[in-house]
C-alpha cells in the first residue's frame, strides 16, 4: 500500500507550491512511483506542476450522473457504469516521466452523487496501490480523503502564512482531522512565508496554543512571487532558491 501525505490549509497560504515542491522532492530522491491528487475545489496544482489537465474526476462524476437523463447517453450500448467509469478514469490520468496527476475537481449539480463517488473511489483505491507515495493538495476540509473516495492517510502536513488567524485555521483543521475518522501516523505544521524564515514570539505562542506540532519554518521569497506572476511552474525554482532548501530540510527530517 503507498504511504499517502495529505497537505492542507487555508487557501492563499502558499499550500499548493508546497505540495509541488513536495512532489519534486520525492521524484528527486527516486522515491517514485508517485501519484499527485489536487483534492482542491480551487484545482491549480497542475499550473505548479507545469502540465496541462483535459479532464478530472468531477467532470466524469457529471458525465455518469446525468447520463440516465439524457436523450442519448454518453456511455455506448452494452458498456457497464463501472467499465465506463474505468475507461474515462484512465483518460483523466495525467501521466508524466516522474508521477502521474489525478485532478478531482468539483461537481456543479445538485443531484447524489454517492452511486457515481462509489464508482471512482474503487477505481482510485485500485491504481494507487501501484504507486508507493499519494500526495494530495486538499482543501480545508479534506474532504475527499474523508468520504473514503480517496486512500486514509498517513501524513498530514498542515500549512499555514505567518499569521495568527493562518494558524488558527489550521489549528481548527487538525481538531477536524480525528472528527473525520482519520488517524494518521503523523501530523504536523509548516509555517510559510515568514519574514527572514524566523517566527516572531507571538506566531510561536499561538502555534503552542493552538498543540500543534511545528515541522518548519520556510522563508517568504521574491523568487515564488515572481514565478506565479510570471506563470511560471515553480517547480522551476532553482536548487538554490531558500524556499526550495527550507522545505527539503523539513521533508528529509520526516523521513518519509
Amino acid at each position: 500500500m503507498p504511504q499517502t501525505i495529505a497537505v492542507a490549509g487555508k487557501g492563499g497560504v502558499g499550500k499548493t507550491t508546497l505540495t509541488g515542491m513536495l512532489i519534486q522532492y520525492l521524484a528527486e530522491q527516486k522515491k517514485g512511483p508517485i501519484l499527485a491528487v489536487d483534492a482542491d475545489a480551487n484545482s491549480n496544482l497542475n499550473e505548479v506542476l507545469g502540465v496541462e489537465v483535459d479532464m478530472t474526476l468531477g467532470d466524469i462524476r457529471e458525465e455518469i450522473a446525468k447520463a440516465e437523463m439524457a436523450e442519448v447517453s454518453p456511455i455506448p450500448p452494452g458498456m457497464s457504469k463501472q467499465d465506463y467509469a474505468e475507461f474515462k478514469f484512465d483518460s483523466s490520468l495525467v501521466e508524466e516521466d516522474d508521477y502521474d496527476l489525478l485532478v478531482m475537481g468539483h461537481t456543479q449539480g445538485k443531484g447524489c452523487y454517492c452511486f457515481v463517488n462509489g464508482l471512482l473511489s474503487t477505481q482510485v483505491a485500485r491504481r494507487a496501490q501501484h504507486y508507493n507515495y499519494v500526495v494530495v493538495d486538499n482543501e480545508a476540509g479534506m474532504e475527499h480523503i474523508s468520504r473514503g473516495i480517496l486512500p486514509g492517510v498517513d501524513v498530514v502536513i498542515l500549512v499555514s502564512d505567518c499569521s495568527r488567524r493562518g494558524v488558527q485555521a489550521v489549528g481548527r483543521i487538525a481538531r477536524l482531522i480525528p472528527e473525520c475518522g482519520l488517524k494518521p501516523k503523523k501530523v504536523g505544521l509548516i509555517v510559510n512565508r515568514a519574514p527572514g524564515g524566523v517566527l516572531n514570539e507571538g506566531i510561536q505562542e499561538e502555534v503552542q496554543r493552538q498543540e500543534l506540532t511545528l515541522l518548519g519554518v520556510v522563508p517568504q521569497d521574491d523568487g515564488v512571487y515572481e514565478f506565479d506572476s510570471a506563470g511560471t511552474p515553480t517547480t522551476e525554482l532553482p536548487s538554490d532558491n531558500p524556499v526550495r532548501q527550507a522545505l527539503y530540510k523539513i521533508i528529509d527530517s520526516l523521513e518519509l
